[in-house]
């Protein structure tokens, strides 16, 4: 069975907590933008768009926090193993679900810095 050091995909995890925290710290302000927009302007056509990215900075948080402790998840079964094995080493199993996780990270960034955008082009309409 092959075997993978530790400190290959401990770098990953920390890169990817930090990274989504990020996310999450400017979805919280963006939101307060957000509030600021609704409160300036009340029309239909802008409390609908409002309403719009409301729900999709809700969904981010919710994923941004199912994303981390799945990662938590995956460091803690690491970390189990790794211990186990007195060496630092993980095979390849749980090498494969952490590069699953490389996928779910890889595309959950893409969706919020797709939503960070259209909402910085709706802001810039309407601030």
């Amino acid at each position: 069975m092959k075997k993978i050091n530790i400190s290959h995909v401990n770098n990953e995890h920390n890169y990817w907590l930090r990274s989504l925290n990020f996310y999450k710290t400017e979805v919280s302000i963006l939101k307060g933008i957000l509030t600021e927009i609704a409160r300036k302007n009340t029309g239909a056509e802008v409390m609908k768009t409002v309403e719009h990215f409301e729900n999709q900075f809700k969904i981010q948080t919710d994923n941004i926090d199912r994303l981390s402790h799945t990662i938590h998840v995956n460091i803690d079964r690491i970390s189990t193993q790794a211990q186990q094995s007195n060496a630092g080493y993980i095979d390849a199993g749980l090498l494969t679900e952490h590069n699953a996780l490389s996928g779910k990270f890889e595309s959950e960034v893409r969706v919020i810095t797709d939503t960070i955008s259209s909402f910085r082009k709706f802001a810039s309409e309407w601030m």
